[in-house]
């Protein structure tokens, strides 16, 4: 048994935090991990990616325990398949949030991740998937996107700034529905009132971990309130500016293994890793 650590658990995003550019884990973040669970602390992943985009990395990691997912509107158990907690955004609400958005900003092109471990991503005519690794399946109409139970919408805008877009999208869209922004070229809207905090404080209560036990890592202003809940926020080189400012403190890049160099400091030093690289497929 490693020593111990100081942080029961370490809460990670994904994209732009522990991922390579790639959609790869280095060894050194794999060797980093294991230390982690040696030590009797839990890896928890907490993503904006939904549940069915997670699994393979789950997989490829032999994790069997929980995951948040979709922006927190998801607790998924890998070990079962299954959503252990899950809450959908209303499609009529999201319908008349996106003509809100579209009468201030004129047109966007949207998709949506479809509730279920099984769920789909649609994406309309225009739509340009941000992570070309991941699935998508291509609609003719964009009332085709509603036709299942949602748990997010994904929006993009030919010419505004990911951050003009999502100040614009907060400004009109009100109570309908929470508008977040998870990356380059994906500003989001979820159900209102559901943040990453929510998912990662329901999947702390299930692993009897309060926010006094939890270090988080991340990369995006969706990940603030993550920051506000634990106990420890830390942002990466290459985070946005917004979620620098409230961060406890700042690591390398994702492409440097910031996350790593974090944790080997918490269990006392660097360990030996081997050649071994874990490669995201779709």
């Amino acid at each position: 048994m490693a020593a111990p650590i100081a942080y029961s658990l370490i809460a990670t995003d994904l994209d732009g935090t522990l991922l390579r550019g790639d959609d790869t884990l280095s060894d050194r973040s794999l060797a980093a991990l294991a230390r982690v669970a040696d030590a009797g602390a839990q890896h928890l992943v907490v993503t904006g990616r939904p549940a069915p985009r997670v699994r393979p990395l789950l997989d490829d990691l032999g994790a069997t325990g929980l995951a948040v997912c979709g922006q927190g509107a998801q607790v998924y158990d890998a070990g079962a398949d299954r959503l252990l907690w899950s809450i959908t955004l209303d499609r009529e609400l999201a319908e008349t949030a996106l003509g809100k958005i579209e009468a201030e900003v004129g047109q966007v092109y949207a998709a949506v991740d479809q509730d279920g471990v099984d769920g789909l991503t649609l994406i309309e005519p225009g739509y340009l998937m941000p992570h070309p690794t991941l699935p998508a399946v291509r609609v003719d109409r964009r009332d085709e996107l509603w036709g299942e139970p949602i748990s997010k919408v994904l929006l993009r805008h030919p010419h505004l700034s990911d951050d003009e877009l999502a100040t614009t999208a907060r400004s009109v869209v009100g109570s309908l529905a929470t508008v977040t922004m998870s990356g380059p070229g994906t500003v989001e809207l979820q159900p209102c009132g559901i943040t990453k905090a929510t998912g990662l404080a329901l999947a702390a209560e299930h692993l009897g971990l309060r926010p006094a036990d939890t270090i988080a890592f991340g990369d995006m202003p969706n990940d603030i309130p993550m920051f506000d809940w634990a106990a420890h926020g830390v942002a990466m080189a290459n985070a946005h500016p917004e979620l620098k400012s409230v961060a406890d403190e700042v690591t390398l890049s994702n492409e440097d293994d910031g996350i790593a160099v974090v944790l080997e400091r918490l269990l006392g030093g660097a360990a030996q890793y081997g050649p071994l690289t874990l490669s995201i497929e779709p």
